[in-house]
């Protein structure tokens, strides 16, 4: 084609529309459509959400919570959000916390109380802690977008009152529910089996577990204790599986105690359910509260006491708090 045709060929346009200014040829028309075309077209595309809130998002979320909870304390008081007060309210993301690849990295919520001696530069005292994080949440990623932060599990060390203005605070800000997780006697059989094959030097030399028998006018709770080296014993004599745990040693294992005691008090635990388990490494319970006893920083300091809680989460695109998404 001939240079010259298609330069007769092409329109005359206006260059580039100032929004402010404006092309001094430029008809309302024109004006109106390059308007249009700026805002549907911006020559930066946006920054696509990201899964692991921001810093910003998290410095937020303590600001809030730290006013909310001072002022539940203070019964009512009206407390301005970014005031001074009197404890401290912290989220971070615990990076690489997570069951598997696709589930969020958890979320670190503390309480503290400021130190009264602010020139000493010391921490103040932890009176709250809480994880927010997902194990193992393939079936719950599935149904949420890929810009929903899902953290379905919160673990809660501290007081039962301190957990209450908390997860209050969660469920408002959140639009979700939080309530105990019962940890049933299934999982409490893993957990027996799992527990007992770990080699600790704690101080604890029992294995015990409680079974519930309910009856009226009201329950009886049978107590089974054996030393905590017979117990390790069964396990390696039923445990065939290098490397990992089957759902048939954990029967095994369970059904051996369970002769063992029928053996000599002719009682079918079988018929009962299983709703503590203590072993050297930790204790559970069926109402969600786990005690950790084993002396290793990155699991939890000695004896710690937390409490299993889930937020079942309606729909928050925000609780980007990976969570606090709870």
């Amino acid at each position: 084609m001939d240079p010259c045709d298609g330069a007769e060929s092409e329109p005359q346009q206006c260059p580039s529309l100032d929004l402010k200014g404006g092309c001094p040829g430029a008809t309302p028309l024109q004006r109106r459509l390059e308007s249009v075309r700026r805002q549907s077209a911006p020559c930066v595309p946006p920054t696509p959400r990201r899964r692991i809130p921001q810093c910003s998002q998290l410095q937020e979320y303590s600001r809030l919570l730290n006013a909310f909870f001072t002022t539940e304390k203070q019964k009512g008081l009206a407390v301005e959000v970014g005031e001074d007060l009197s404890i401290t309210v912290t989220f971070s993301t615990l990076l690489g916390v997570r069951g598997t690849q696709r589930d969020p990295d958890a979320l670190l919520v503390q309480v503290l109380s400021k130190s009264a001696l602010p020139s000493a530069g010391r921490a103040g005292k932890v009176l709250w802690t809480g994880w927010l994080c997902c194990v193992c949440g393939d079936s719950l990623l599935r149904a949420v977008s890929q810009d929903f932060t899902c953290l379905p599990l919160l673990l809660a060390n501290g007081a039962e009152s301190n957990t209450a203005i908390i997860g209050t605070w969660f469920q408002k800000t959140f639009d979700c529910y939080v309530s105990p997780l019962a940890i049933s006697a299934f999982n409490l059989s893993w957990m027996a089996a799992m527990w007992t094959a770990c080699k600790t030097d704690s101080c604890v030399a029992t294995t015990e577990l409680l079974w519930s028998v309910p009856c009226s006018p009201q329950s009886l709770d049978i107590s089974y204790a054996i030393h905590s080296e017979d117990a390790r014993a069964l396990w390696d004599s039923v445990h065939k599986t290098p490397g990992e745990v089957t759902q048939e040693e954990v029967d095994l294992f369970m059904h051996c105690l369970e002769s063992h005691f029928y053996r000599h008090f002719r009682i079918h635990l079988s018929a009962t359910k299983l709703v503590r388990v203590s072993t050297s490494v930790a204790s559970a319970h069926t109402d969600g509260k786990i005690k950790v006893s084993v002396n290793r920083p990155y699991i939890l300091p000695r004896c710690r006491t937390v409490t299993v809680y889930t937020p079942h989460c309606r729909a928050v695109t925000v609780y980007t708090p990976r969570a606090a998404g709870l």
